[in-house]
Parts: structure tokens; sequence; C-alpha cells
């Protein structure tokens, strides 16, 4: 399977009952993760994480697949390459 280059961007709602599940989910993908990089929005009271991630079609979908089905957690993602 071709391997692809993607952004990934994650905002989160509910910081208590979704960033464990976050961070577990991207713990199990972390050897496609080539980049991460996260940021409180306090004026709106979300956490934004950005993510440059190198793996195939199936592998990306499925990151982004579970992280989405969290409760108060928002995911699009964009292949580039």
């Amino acid at each position: 399977m071709e391997k692809r280059v993607a952004v990934i961007g994650i905002v989160i709602s509910d910081r208590k009952g979704a960033a464990t599940q976050v961070n577990n989910i991207l713990a199990d993908y972390g050897d496609i993760i080539v980049g991460r990089m996260g940021l409180p929005y306090q004026d709106r009271g979300l956490n934004i994480i950005s993510l440059i991630v190198d793996g195939t079609n199936d592998q990306i979908g499925a990151l982004a697949g579970k992280v989405g089905n969290i409760h108060g957690v928002k995911v699009k993602s964009m292949v580039t390459t």
C-alpha cells in the first residue's frame, strides 16, 4: 500500500471528557505521526491539535475516524500527497 502525507486537525470542546481517549488513540498511531502541535484556545474553551501523518489511506482514515467518534471532538483531514 502506498503511504501518503496528511494533515489532521482535531478540535476538542470537552477536554475533561475527551483528552485521555484522544491521547490513547494518538499513542496507538504514534508510528505514523510525524509531528504534533497542541494549543489551548482559552477564549473559546477549545483545545486544538494539529497532526502531520505519513501512512496509508486506511491508517489515516482509521485514526481520524476513531478520534472523530469521541464525544466533544471534531476532526478534519487533508491528504496532500
